[in-house]
């Protein structure tokens, strides 16, 4: 796990370590210090701890003139034990939010595993940015996680499924990625509603 670094090439249009708004805001990291673990694995000194010992994060891109983020995750989720939803929530989405952000791409192709709980987080979630048309979409989800997820309903609040599942948003810019993912979203509201 030590090698599975955070996405890095977006670099260049955004630092959470250099945005004041971030709760990473003045972040040192090493390049060759490993002391981050998740259960006995060293990882990637460039993520960001949240409070759990099994989730890590990094804050790619955060537009807060058109209030969206872009979030990748890496371990193991797991509410049941940790309370994982919980850490992100309070440690990292809330203050996004306080800035302005609600539009949340929660990138999760290095999140190997899933525990749920309860829904309570992701209603709260989905309470605060409601107002605003916001959403919060979870990319890349490994398929017996989405089958844990869809247990939970957690798809009331959360734009989960198939149609997120390959979603190359490695793009040129993290805008084009975002513009992407709106147009999916959209797509998918008008199916509902029909």
């Amino acid at each position: 796990m030590h090698d599975i670094e955070p996405y890095h090439k977006w670099r260049q249009y955004y630092i959470a370590a250099e945005d004041k708004k971030s709760i990473f805001h003045g972040t040192k990291y090493s390049e060759f210090t490993f002391t981050k673990k998740i259960y006995n694995y060293f990882i990637h000194p460039q993520w960001d701890s949240i409070g759990s010992p099994t989730l890590y994060a990094k804050t790619l891109y955060a537009d807060y003139d058109h209030g969206y983020a872009l979030i990748e995750l890496l371990g193991e989720w797991n509410d049941c034990l940790n309370n994982d939803i919980m850490f992100l929530k309070r440690k990292l989405v809330d203050n996004l939010i306080h800035h302005g952000i609600y539009k949340f791409m929660i990138l999760c192709d290095n999140v190997l595993e899933y525990h749920g709980s309860d829904d309570s987080y992701y209603e709260e979630w989905w309470d605060d940015i409601k107002d605003d048309q916001g959403w919060v979409v979870f990319l890349n989800t490994r398929e017996h996680m989405l089958e844990e997820m869809e247990k939970l309903k957690i798809q009331y609040y959360i734009n989960i499924g198939q149609s997120y599942l390959d979603i190359n948003w490695r793009k040129a810019h993290p805008k084009q990625s975002f513009v992407e993912v709106t147009r999916l979203i959209e797509m998918g509201s008008k199916q509902l509603s029909h």
